[in-house]
């Protein structure tokens, strides 16, 4: 089994630089707010649906090594924990 050589900055970094200039236009759809966005920040791929493990896995199906970037989308953060994960997220840590 091969591994991303990405690390998980670099994944994040690419996921949501991909998502704001290339994919957010298109999915950011009445139908789509709150559905679950995975992408594939080496090919571009991207799955909508309404369970991260599930647009994951599909990703996955299509490169078992694929490195993945996920969000909810509309929302800042794909699960809040309690209301401070956005906070928790903010400080950079």
């Amino acid at each position: 089994m091969t591994h991303c050589a990405l690390s998980r900055e670099e994944i994040a970094r690419r996921g949501k630089e991909l998502y704001e200039k290339s994919i957010r236009a298109n999915v950011e759809t009445a139908e789509n707010i709150g559905k679950i966005i995975s992408i594939n920040v080496e090919t571009c791929d991207y799955e909508i649906g309404d369970d991260l493990v599930v647009t994951s896995r599909r990703l996955q199906a299509k490169q078992a090594d694929a490195a993945i970037w996920a969000e909810r989308i509309g929302f800042n953060a794909v699960y809040a924990v309690g209301g401070t994960l956005v906070v928790m997220l903010g400080l950079g840590k």
